[in-house]
């Protein structure tokens, strides 16, 4: 039997993405590939985490218990874990359930297409700010549609150039949406907004981390 190293489940409100200020319920998988400079989910990557190894089963009991219409998958990164297709396919197939995975970019997602309509993908853009654009797999674009998102998070102005540059190249605004946001208490939103009209960005949409505004911003479980 499938088990998931599991360091947080907890039911809150997504801070970010296409569905940022509504309930949902995460899901959060130990490990990731990647070390960005500013992950602010770095204990959950460390070796020694402490985790629970849960089942399919139960994993899916919680969520149905939640009352919520959306999981979110997350990590570190959800999609290194081994079987998580059946894990993605339990959640699909709960009854009028959004799955929401959030992944950093740096993996294949060619492997869960397909799996259900009502799966879709938040997929990170690593900036030159996250010392980790080398790992990006651009060709994970071909897969996406207006029902996944591009997430480039914002170290600087040189990162959010870096962003206009690389949703122009691969067509991502007619392909998905593309979701803007800065590393916590560093870049000027001001200075981003500006940037966006200066440079006609109409289809991007700059985006708060509302959770951390909400409660303290390295609280667990919100």
């Amino acid at each position: 039997m499938k088990k998931y190293n599991i360091v947080e489940k907890f039911i809150s409100i997504n801070g970010e993405g296409l569905m940022a200020g509504a309930p949902a319920c995460f899901v959060r998988l130990a490990g990731c590939n990647l070390n960005c400079n500013y992950c602010d989910t770095a204990w959950a990557n460390k070796p020694d985490v402490k985790y629970k190894s849960e089942t399919v089963d139960e994993i899916c009991s919680f969520v149905k218990a939640s009352g919520v219409e959306t999981v979110t998958l997350t990590g570190g990164e959800p999609l290194l874990a081994h079987g998580i297709e059946e894990l993605i396919g339990a959640l699909a197939s709960i009854d009028d359930m959004r799955v929401e995975i959030e992944t950093n970019g740096a993996v294949d997602i060619s492997p869960f297409i397909g799996i259900g309509d009502n799966v879709c993908f938040t997929l990170d853009y690593k900036l030159p700010g996250s010392g980790m654009e080398e790992h990006m797999l651009t060709s994970n674009y071909a897969y996406l549609t207006k029902k996944d998102a591009v997430k480039f998070v914002c170290s600087d102005m040189a990162d959010l150039e870096r962003t206009r540059l690389i949703a122009e190249e691969f067509g991502l605004y007619d392909k998905t949406n593309v979701l803007i946001s800065t590393v916590f208490n560093g870049l000027d939103k001001r200075e981003v907004v500006d940037y966006l009209i200066r440079h006609k960005m109409s289809k991007a949409r700059l985006q708060l981390q509302l959770h951390k505004y909400i409660w303290n911003p390295d609280e667990r479980g919100v």
